[in-house]
């Protein structure tokens, strides 16, 4: 009984650890991250700054100011993810 509880602990634990790793960060965290300059959202210098393709801001960018907010890649990033 024992050897079955420690290997249903270790499936468990091993399952909840792979969904934990499938979450991608938020996209707030994204631009903290990406924001050199502090001021919130991401320029298209930051974009390149942080290895994103220079075309892929354009599409993220949905009101094309210049700049990608959360709300803005928090929206691209819905559209990616599979249904």
């Amino acid at each position: 009984m024992r050897k079955v509880f420690i290997a249903l602990t270790a499936v468990a634990t091993l399952a909840t650890a792979g969904l934990a790793h499938a979450q991608p960060p938020a996209p707030a965290d994204i631009i903290k991250a990406w924001d050199k300059n502090g001021d919130g959202v991401v320029d298209k210098d930051e974009w390149v700054a942080a290895g994103r393709k220079a075309e892929r801001f354009d599409l993220v960018d949905a009101n094309h100011d210049g700049k990608v907010t959360a709300e803005e890649l928090g929206a691209a990033m819905a559209k990616m993810r599979p249904q």
